[in-house]
């Protein structure tokens, strides 16, 4: 059996020390460890340029010239990517543009001066036409997607295909969702022996921190896995390039939380933007009002300042915080509101960092939102904190 195993490494770039301290050692050095012990095993990675600057601050510099000599041996398929994990179809196509770019010198800078993926990771696997066109433009082959872009259900993919999407001319390799939902390396194991996949591919997607961090492998299943005769592991790339196009396919919105439900009522992105979210809504309305004050002063002297802020705002992880949603596997609900006000805060700042007088209505207005936007956050949570605590 083939294995194609896709891993998204990622922290905020203004994530807390420890945190992204505790991921690296429990679980990025583990998966480069294994790749290290094991030279026949091959991945295919994303690693935002996010954590890539931390690792340099963090003094994780031999970790990056380890992966860099995996790359370079072919064990690891590296993607690009949208450096501060933005949801690509939710932010303005320039700054997509400006942090796919970014990205890339990133990359360069570690991985060499003619260094360029074949693949590109969209955050979240949240895929929409227009984003995708945008990967295409930048010189893109393929994009991993979640198998639900098949059809909007789950079960009806053949994940062991190769597909081109119809939007953009992009190959597309699909994720089996109830394999990745799993603890990945013990669900194959399963497989293989019970022969149900013999000769067959499955191709699995999951954040890197499952391997440690996320999910304590008590039996090192994982690293028993890859000694196992019976089990071939291939990057994407060369998964793609083995492989003719099974089918042409015409790819809807969605990401790879996206539910049967969501597909269908053409709500893709309700885990970053609800419509029924009122403080997810305000946050977009902060985001919106900062960027295009920000892009309007582009020759305000503390406008590359402004912008250093402004891409921390836009990660993904904030809007994820204040969803509310209960996941169940592998962590509970999605609310927190420090790290809500984590990126809250990164807006205001890049409001205040601009120095033009002409910015003063602007910024009174993210003010007001910013302070409405907090005292949202705190009533919602002290008011589930006190239900809870009645229930209990």
């Amino acid at each position: 059996m083939k294995w194609i195993n896709f891993l998204h490494i990622y922290q905020p770039v203004n994530m807390d020390a420890y945190i992204i301290r505790e991921a690296t050692e429990k679980s990025y050095l583990r998966l480069v460890r294994a790749l290290e012990e094991h030279p026949e095993i091959k991945f295919t990675i994303n690693i935002n340029g996010s954590l890539i600057i931390r690792w340099e601050d963090l003094g994780y510099s031999e970790l990056i010239n380890r992966i860099g000599r995996l790359i370079k041996r072919g064990q690891i398929d590296l993607t690009g990517t949208a450096c501060y994990h933005p949801v690509l179809p939710l932010i303005p196509e320039k700054e997509g543009l400006s942090q796919i770019k970014e990205n890339e010198q990133i990359l360069k800078k570690h991985f060499g001066a003619d260094f360029k993926p074949k693949g590109f990771y969209l955050p979240e696997m949240a895929y929409s036409p227009k984003a995708a066109k945008l990967v295409k433009k930048m010189g893109y082959k393929w994009i991993i997607l979640d198998e639900i872009a098949y059809s909007g259900k789950i079960g009806e993919a053949d994940c062991g295909k190769v597909y081109l999407d119809k939007n953009s001319g992009l190959k597309v390799v699909l994720r089996s969702r109830e394999i990745s939902n799993q603890y990945v390396p013990e669900a194959i194991d399963k497989i293989l022996d019970n022969k149900s996949y013999a000769g067959k591919s499955i191709i699995t997607g999951t954040d890197g921190e499952l391997y440690g961090l996320k999910h304590i492998d008590h039996t090192a299943i994982f690293e028993a896995l890859l000694k196992r005769s019976d089990l071939k592991t291939i990057t994407i790339s060369e998964f793609i390039a083995s492989e003719k196009v099974a089918e042409k396919i015409n790819i809807l919105p969605h990401s790879w939380a996206t539910t049967e439900k969501e597909f269908k009522l053409g709500q893709p992105f309700n885990l970053w933007q609800n419509k029924k979210n009122k403080i997810q809504m305000k946050l977009w309305e902060l985001a919106d009002l900062v960027y295009d004050t920000i892009e309007a002063n582009k020759k305000d002297k503390n406008y590359l300042g402004a912008r250093w802020y402004l891409v921390r705002g836009f990660a993904s992880c904030s809007f994820w915080w204040a969803s509310g949603k209960d996941f169940e596997l592998f962590g509970a609900l999605s609310w927190n509101p420090d790290e809500i006000e984590r990126g809250l805060n990164e807006f205001i700042r890049a409001i205040r960092t601009l120095d033009n007088q002409g910015t003063k209505s602007a910024k009174l207005k993210a003010e007001k939102l910013y302070l409405a936007i907090k005292k949202m956050i705190w009533e919602k949570h002290w008011n589930k904190h006190w239900q809870g605590n009645t229930k209990k």
